[in-house]
């Protein structure tokens, strides 16, 4: 009988016991999940499960327990297993039953009689790209999630939490040579370029219709890397090739949904759930009383560590106090809800003014990226408009979603870089990339490419634009860069920026901006009649100067302003404080483009 330990190292075992004690009973799946929920809740045994975002897979057992936080980057098809099979010792006719459940191959070197078959959805998981732990963490790079049994391919750059640099092995520089008789590279999929996160087919049983594409999950399940699953997938591309009737599945698609196990291992999901936020500095729920505890003494410290950051904000954008206040605003926006077509709490910023010679926006980008849990520098110019793929396609030959730069998952910091934008002429795909990143900033949307249609998959994106005048691209505030100081080396002035900071202080302003997007807000009917009042005045004085976008984006600016100072409603306070940002910022935009003529 296994031990209490096998839970963990042999799960399958623990599986093949309780479905011994209640066969026929089918109450023994329910009482599987419940078992390891039970087991992952004594003692902060989740940290015990060794993760696949850190630890290379030849260094895990195979059909040990493995914990697996990824995107869901595509949906295969059902799969059908057997859920029960019955195997028949030829010597002694002992008939004994199996579940097929969690397996990818059968266990049995005997007859074989299924009972039950089941079906099980695939999901393509690309490695989620958050980051370890945040402690020790320099490069911050984001893991595209896992695979399910509807295969969730992987997903864009998410900036994991900044935890301990994970343990990776990566393969020596050279160029591939490819011989006639073999296969092509196998194309993992990934939305972002460079992404050396880990992809997984996640296979899930329970539950599996209430994830979608683009959802952020962490899993725990069985690692599967059984070498006959590549075995058997080449044999039956092989046959399949002399009758095609054997297989429905074309080659590329067999190729495509069953890689082999070695570089895209399987999980089979005993337990999954979306996440909240992907910051592994705070509680994965903050609903629970532990969790409230831990918000309550954050908050009670959360005014000197908004000073903090300002500060530190203030001399990465060159002593400007003003641009820090709206970035820090940026960095706390999210989607909160969504109207018809109208999504609420977007807050994209144009930081107009930028130096171009000296990378400025590099450099913002390395700080910026240290403090979230996912992000993308996106360089825009003419031929990365032109030779990128920003949206997602269904490629039918595969029966799989290719990926695109815009798949990404929420709350994903993307900045966009038009300092290095230079004359030229956009081609056809350019400009639909052109759009879609509009679109992306207008609707909070990509409209992901059917061939046949589109479809609209909702995003939750903050978008940070950096140019030299104005935008091409739309956005909701534009501020006006004024810098106090001109370091004569920016790279060396920023570098020394981030090792100024203890990482005590800067685990402090991650919580701070992941924790403060989660607040809920609201505002009292005293304070809205306070406010309409005010918008009328303004409006009196002249009747042009205030608008109706005026008055969104100044309770815009309010309800991030009050959430800043860990203040879930509005004051008449934090009213008068967005009123005279907005004052600030308006003002320096008219003086800059007096200088510079219709420029702004």
């Amino acid at each position: 009988m296994p031990c209490v330990g096998d839970w963990l190292n042999c799960p399958l075992s623990i599986v093949q016991g309780i479905f011994a004690q209640n066969v026929p009973n089918s109450d023994w799946e329910k009482k599987v999940t419940e078992y390891f929920k039970e087991k992952l809740k004594e003692n902060n045994a989740t940290n015990w499960v060794p993760s696949l975002n850190d630890v290379p897979v030849h260094y895990l057992k195979p059909n040990s327990l493995v914990k697996f936080r990824c995107m869901v980057q595509d949906m295969f098809d059902p799969e059908f297993y057997m859920g029960v099979y019955e195997t028949v010792d030829p010597n002694t006719n002992a008939r004994v039953l199996h579940f097929g459940k969690y397996r990818d191959v059968a266990e049995c070197g005997a007859y074989v009689s299924a009972s039950q078959a089941r079906v099980s959805p695939s999901t393509s998981y690309t490695p989620s790209r958050h980051k370890r732990s945040y402690e020790e963490d320099e490069d911050m790079d984001l893991h595209p999630s896992k695979q399910k049994e509807q295969h969730v391919g992987s997903g864009g750059d998410i900036h994991g939490c900044v935890e301990p640099k994970r343990l990776e092995t990566e393969a020596s520089a050279g160029h591939h040579v490819i011989s006639p008789n073999c296969s092509p590279p196998l194309d993992l999929n990934f939305p972002l370029p460079g992404e050396k996160g880990p992809a997984c087919l996640v296979k899930v049983y329970e539950n599996w219709e209430s994830f979608k594409v683009n959802d952020v999950l962490e899993v725990f399940g069985v690692l599967s890397v059984d070498p006959v699953l590549s075995i058997v997938n080449s044999e039956e591309r092989d046959s399949s090739t002399l009758d095609p009737m054997e297989c429905m599945d074309t080659a590329e698609e067999q190729r495509v949904h069953s890689p082999p196990a070695s570089l895209v291992p399987r999980i089979h999901v005993i337990l999954a759930q979306k996440l909240q936020h992907i910051n592994p500095l705070l509680p994965a729920c903050l609903n629970e009383e532990e969790s409230k505890t831990f918000v309550s003494n954050f908050m009670s410290e959360l005014s000197p560590v908004r000073a903090e950051l300002l500060g530190f904000l203030t001399h990465a954008l060159l002593g400007d106090s003003l641009a820090a206040e709206y970035l820090i605003l940026h960095l706390i926006s999210t989607v909160y809800a969504r109207r018809d077509v109208l999504p609420l709490g977007k807050f994209t910023v144009n930081l107009s003014g930028c130096p171009r010679s000296s990378a400025f926006t590099e450099h913002l980008y390395r700080l910026i990226q240290q403090l979230v849990p996912a992000s993308y520098h996106l360089r825009m110019s003419i031929e990365s408009m032109n030779h990128s793929r920003f949206i997602p396609h269904k490629d039918y030959t595969a029966n799989r979603l290719v990926s695109g730069l815009l798949q990404l998952a929420s709350n994903t910091s993307l900045v966009i870089d038009e300092t290095q934008l230079e004359q030229g002429q956009l081609d056809t795909a350019g400009v639909h990339n052109v759009t879609a990143l509009g679109n992306l900033i207008t609707w909070q949307k990509v409209d992901y490419d059917f061939n046949y249609h589109q479809m609209e998959f909702p995003c939750n994106i903050n978008v940070l634009i950096t140019s030299e005048g104005r935008s091409l691209l739309p956005s909701d505030c534009q501020v006006h860069l004024q810098p106090q100081i001109i370091p004569p080396n920016m790279e060396e002035y920023m570098s020394s920026l981030l090792t100024a900071v203890l990482p005590s202080v800067l685990n402090k302003f991650r919580i701070y901006l992941s924790l403060l997007r989660l607040l809920d807000y609201s505002i009292s009917d005293e304070v809205t009649k306070a406010v309409e009042e005010d918008f009328v005045e303004m409006r009196k004085n002249n009747p042009e100067s205030v608008t109706a976008d005026d008055l969104h984006r100044m309770l815009l600016v309010a309800r991030f302003l009050s959430l800043s100072a860990g203040q879930t409603t509005l004051s008449r306070e934090r009213w008068l404080r967005a009123k005279q940002l907005e004052a600030l910022r308006k003002a320096r935009l008219q003086q800059q483009q007096s200088v510079n003529g219709n420029e702004l």
